[in-house]
């Protein structure tokens, strides 16, 4: 069997491409290509195709041994098939990204969602090493979820289970990418700050933001500056996006109950002042029992969770 698999990682944000070592999982070579104005089929999957063709030439490893390629998208996935169906961050709708690649590069390809992927690399090589019922919680550009119950991805019916950030946390409330009102990831993803912060700004509010970045996107990065400078506009809203997951959190405590919470993604990754006032206040608002026993940890591969998580196709064949 070959040696190598590649992993991807394609975000609102971001495509990461790895070369992965089989045996160890170690990520040998890497290329990261922004996503943020690429938006649709054709414009991601060159983006995509780019960073993989960009890849193979800085590894020089042929194509020949790697073993498969794993790919993992924010959204909704045909996993049996190798569509993305939706992925409203990318305005993805049924991409045939398998087949694409697989006729590109003659490697076998396996289509996952992102926090799924990100689940399983937690559950087998990460935090949830110890654990069989957990809830993988990604916040990002949007908010993913992932359910694991009994050391097995919950899928539900449609495929689609754990859509955390899908939850309607306001009945009348602001309108979210997937279509819908009032969803959590409309009021507690680093776009949903970005977007408060920017309308803060426009009606004359002064913020240090203006003076770190003359860009219209706020990276974690910005985020986390301006809090360190106790800028009054960014903690006004990344306070207000603390409250609104806390309480989702609260709400998967009390619904899921399960024994352990993993946490990642760019906002909890890059600012711990985030992770901690989280769980702080999610367990505050959650039933006391329940509260008690579920722990809380980060994400221990970090960034890397869903690209290394994308390579254990074999894993993956194990469990479900």
């Amino acid at each position: 069997m070959n040696k190598y698999d590649i992993g991807i990682d394609l975000g609102g944000t971001k495509v990461l491409c790895a070369i992965i070592e089989k045996k160890e999982r170690k990520i040998l070579f890497e290329v990261k290509k922004k996503t943020k104005k690429e938006k649709g089929n054709k414009k991601v999957t060159a983006k995509l195709i780019e960073a993989l063709d960009e890849l193979f030439e800085v590894s020089n490893i042929p194509k020949e041994e790697i073993n498969s390629i794993g790919i993992a998208v924010a959204g909704q996935i045909d996993r049996e098939n190798g569509i993305v169906i939706d992925a409203c961050n990318l305005d993805l709708k049924n991409l045939e990204i398998k087949k694409i690649l697989e006729e590109k590069y003659l490697i076998n390809t396996y289509v996952f969602n992102d926090v799924e992927a990100a689940a399983m690399a937690e559950l087998i090589l990460g935090s949830g090493k110890n654990y069989n019922n957990i809830l993988c919680v990604f916040i990002g550009t949007g908010i993913g979820s992932s359910l694991i119950i009994n050391r097995k991805i919950y899928h539900g019916a449609s495929g689609s289970a754990g859509e955390i950030g899908h939850i309607i946390v306001d009945l009348n409330g602001r309108s979210c990418s997937c279509g819908g009102v009032g969803c959590l990831e409309a009021y507690a993803s680093r776009s949903a700050i970005e977007s408060r912060i920017q309308g803060a700004i426009k009606k004359g509010r002064k913020s240090i933001i203006t003076e770190l970045t003359e860009s219209q996107h706020i990276s974690t990065k910005y985020i986390k500056q301006a809090i360190d400078a106790h800028d009054e506009v960014t903690m006004q809203y990344v306070n207000e996006a603390i409250e609104y997951l806390s309480g989702g959190l609260a709400s998967a405590i009390n619904f899921f109950n399960p024994e352990l919470i993993i946490l990642g993604g760019g906002l909890i990754q890059g600012i711990d002042e985030i992770y901690l006032k989280t769980v702080k206040l999610a367990r505050a608002k959650a039933l006391k029992i329940a509260s008690e026993k579920t722990e809380f940890k980060k994400a221990e591969l970090g960034d890397y969770s869903g690209v290394i998580g994308a390579t254990l196709t074999e894993e993956y064949n194990n469990v479900f």
